[in-house]
């Protein structure tokens, strides 16, 4: 049945984006104002800041600690956040200060451990294994394209992977919330993995992806539930299920695993229970924080979106290097508004990368407040082409033709603001430094960043962009042509920075927005490049899977086989949305039973 619903859904919405199209020519244009969302201004003075709890704010403290007793070496601050309590928070901070202290704050090895076993659960305790209730070892209809006996094996054993990082919250954090930095959620979750014990936002869009693969309709399910569960409580998606994460959130792919489960499913009464949150989560994102206008050479006024955290202090799960990267500045407010910048870079998904940089060597010229990104915008126009999809679905034909106005006019911002033909790709704009957010910005050539990202080929996901093959081979010459398809895989920029999200590293998510949308294209050429892309990526999957019995966060696109470093924490194995990516790549694109598998 489900691929049957697979295939009728494909055509639906095929012919719904035919439908966009046609009343893009009979719809009224949108006015000035947005009618989806409030009245678009930039936060002045401080911005807003989102409340910490008092035990978050004390494990800081903690690591603190940690830190000036352990010192550096192999030490992850990430990891004394989500510790949690065996007693109440009143008694645990009584011993904490009754411990012995040097100068300069750190304790002896012996005493902390000490306090560390008696006080608290260790990190990750929280969640608990969960059975997935419709896991099975090889699903009905799995993978029908691979047909080499050993990429299947293989592929079987990374969906056995989903079994392994099936979790759910333990009782304690139930019943005890307030002894605990992990958030209560109704549902079972798939962890990424590794450090990261808790469900993530945008890595769940590929980790479904995976899913639907695997036939677990039900576990896909599951997450988006857990997610519109967080929107409903604290009013947007949050970067991750911790209370340190509830200052943010992360790129919003929430309508688009509404979709794709749709789109295997046919599940309506689904589609009616998603349809408000969704909405609402539209609302947030056009909010006055993130929303901005830019005015165009033809006088025309877009809205348009950037990254805008709800904080301006070390983050607490990094609290510790944060600290240190900020002590250049010598006021306090130059202090605040770099810790705005780490948070909000965080809520890109690409944290770090020179993408956000003014000045690429150095680090603390971070400025993603100051930017129009590509992607987050292209993920909102896909959420208004969702929205407006899933509500004729069920019938909300007024909702349709208020989301359809919206992408009408998000697609001619892509044109005017972020499309440049002399490169053949879309750009970052950079927004000017100390002008009024209230009022329009006028859009100047010299304000694109021109330099090569894999986020400037996003747009191509979209089928708006890549059912238009003039522009799809344009844009994929430019692609060859970039520096950025390598040995393994996309590269995530062309500089060797030391951060995660630049050279060599090539992530799953990126490269199959890019995959995905060359491979829907009418173009040949388009097809055979996507194809080629996707192969290279299953191969450096494969191989460095053989080698070190894992799956991994990221990889090094120069080398196949060799999984990527960089960043501020140790490179992680697991993966959500490795794995998912692997298997949506072999299901669109199977292996023949006799194609080579390793490196070449």
């Amino acid at each position: 049945m489900a691929p049957f619903l697979y295939h009728t859904n494909r055509k639906r919405h095929f012919l719904f984006l035919f439908s966009v199209f046609i009343l893009s020519q009979s719809l009224p244009p949108m006015a000035l104002t947005n009618p989806l969302s409030p009245p678009s201004s930039c936060t002045k003075g401080p911005g807003p800041v989102i409340p910490v709890t008092p035990l978050l704010s004390f494990l800081v403290r903690v690591q603190e600690t940690a830190l000036q007793t352990y010192g550096k070496s192999n030490f992850d601050p990430k990891h004394y956040v989500d510790l949690s309590l065996k007693s109440n928070l009143s008694t645990t901070v009584e011993a904490f200060d009754k411990l012995p202290k040097t100068e300069n704050g750190s304790v002896s090895v012996k005493d902390f451990e000490g306090f560390i076993g008696k006080y608290f659960n260790d990190a990750g305790d929280d969640v608990v294994y969960a059975e997935p209730v419709d896991f099975v070892p090889e699903p009905h209809g799995f993978l029908p394209k691979v047909e080499n006996p050993e990429v299947r094996g293989w592929a079987l054993e990374v969906h056995a992977l989903w079994k392994n990082f099936s979790r759910k919250v333990s009782s304690s954090v139930l019943h005890h919330p307030e002894l605990h930095t992990l958030l209560p959620l109704p549902r079972p979750v798939i962890i990424p993995g590794s450090r990261f014990t808790e469900v993530y936002y945008w890595d769940s869009y590929w980790v479904i992806r995976g899913l639907l693969a695997s036939k677990m309709y039900e576990t896909a399910k599951a997450i988006v539930t857990n997610l519109i569960f967080m929107l409903d409580t604290y009013g947007h998606v949050l970067n991750g299920a911790r209370a340190y994460y509830t200052n943010r959130s992360q790129p919003p792919l929430l309508s688009a695993m509404v979709y794709e489960i749709y789109n295997r499913t046919g599940d309506v009464e689904f589609v009616k229970k998603s349809l408000p949150p969704l909405i609402k989560e539209y609302r947030y994102w056009n909010s006055d924080i993130h929303e901005l206008i830019i005015r165009d050479a033809e006088q025309c006024n877009h809205f348009l979106n950037r990254y805008y955290a709800m904080w301006n202090k070390p983050r607490p799960e990094s609290s510790t290097i944060d600290e240190e990267l900020a002590s250049k500045f010598l006021n306090d407010s130059e202090k605040q508004q770099f810790y705005r910048e780490l948070a909000s870079t965080a809520e890109s998904g690409w944290d770090f990368s020179t993408r956000w940089m003014r000045n690429s060597s150095d680090f603390t010229t971070l400025s993603t407040t100051t930017i129009l990104p590509v992607d987050l915008n292209i993920f909102i126009l896909r959420m208004e082409l969702d929205i407006a999809f899933l509500a004729k679905t069920v019938g909300e034909n007024a909702i349709t033709e208020d989301f359809l106005r919206a992408s009408q006019k998000r697609q001619k911002a892509f044109s005017s603001i972020f499309w440049n033909e002399n490169m053949g790709q879309w750009l970052d704009y950079w927004l000017n430094n100390g002008a009024d957010c209230e009022e329009p910005q006028t859009w100047k050539a010299e304000n694109q960043n021109q330099k090569v990202f894999a986020s400037n080929f996003v747009p191509l996901w979209i089928d708006l962009f890549n059912s238009d093959i003039h522009l799809v081979e344009k844009v994929t010459k430019s692609l060859k042509n970039s520096g950025l398809l390598c040995a393994a895989g996309i590269a995530t920029s062309l500089t060797n920075s030391g951060q995660q999200w630049d050279f060599p590293n090539g992530w799953a998510p990126l490269q199959h927005m890019i995959v995905e949308g060359l491979s829907k294209s009418a173009s040949m050429e388009a097809r055979t490049v996507a194809k080629d892309i996707a192969e290279r990526w299953i191969k450096t999957n494969y191989v460095a899977y053989k080698k070190t019995g894992a799956m991994h966060e990221k990889y090094d696109v120069e080398k196949c086989g060799e999984f990527g470093g960089g960043g501020e924490y140790t490179p992680q194995t697991g993966f959500g949305w490795s794995n998912g990516v692997v298997l949506a790549f072999l299901e669109e694109f199977g292996w023949p039973k006799d194609k080579k598998i390793d490196c070449d």
